[in-house]
């Protein structure tokens, strides 16, 4: 099965080739969206081996839309495509990891869970730990699904995710993907993936809007789609 990599990408030149490098080589194309860095993200990016594409209206939704508008313009489509973040707080090799369900179960959906797995000390922060805990117990009273996290580490069938029409273009997109393919009985796996101290301040839960804006728009896609 064929399969590509979307990483979205704000200003993180110190990482991005971190990320790169230790994607494994099954892996057929990197795309990094550069979601309009003000630093040398692109370069290094470019200097890693990767795809570079340009999103300049930012919102982690927008440079995954992005991503996605790009695989549908190859003559070639992946059968997996691969979401990971460009801080390096994740552990790409596990990529395999993700991809086995779909490839040996016929999973749709496969959610690299933080919870599940290994987290390092710190790596995630006081606030982010309760977002996902309330957004998980809200999923489960709304909708009736156990999750455990809405980590970013996730893989899915390509075909599933163009029937899923994704619409969010800021910090709802990874909650709007899991909430769709519950709603339409996907095959929905979590495996436990690794985490890590990111490398750089995070642009959301490193401060106090982000973390605001975050919250707000998570738990209300939560009610909306319901």
């Amino acid at each position: 099965m064929v399969v590509d990599v979307i990483i979205p990408a704000y200003n993180e030149e110190a990482s991005i080739a971190l990320v790169i490098q230790d994607l494994p080589e099954l892996v057929r194309e990197i795309i990094v969206v550069d979601n309009n860095s003000i630093d040398a993200t692109s370069d290094r990016a470019i200097e890693a081996g990767a795809t570079v594409i340009k999103q300049q209206l930012q919102g982690y939704g927008n440079a995954c839309l992005k991503g996605i508008e790009y695989l549908l313009s190859k003559n070639n489509p992946p059968d997996i495509v691969v979401f990971l973040d460009a801080d390096y707080s994740d552990h790409p090799a596990e990529l395999v990891d993700l991809i086995k369900p779909i490839q040996n179960e016929n999973a749709d959906l496969v959610i690299g869970s933080r919870s599940l797995g290994q987290r390092e000390r710190g790596s995630m922060l006081p606030q982010q730990r309760f977002g996902n805990w309330l957004a998980t117990v809200l999923v489960k009273i709304v909708y009736g699904k156990k999750i455990s996290d809405l980590g970013p580490f996730r893989a899915v069938d390509f075909k599933k995710l163009l029937e899923l029409d994704m619409q969010d273009k800021t910090y709802g997109w990874t909650i709007e993907m899991q909430l769709k393919a519950i709603k339409q009985n996907y095959h929905y796996r979590e495996v436990p993936v690794s985490y890590r101290k990111r490398i750089g301040i995070s642009k959301i839960t490193g401060t106090v809007k982000g973390t605001i804006l975050a919250g707000v728009k998570i738990i209300g896609t939560i009610i909306k789609l319901r």
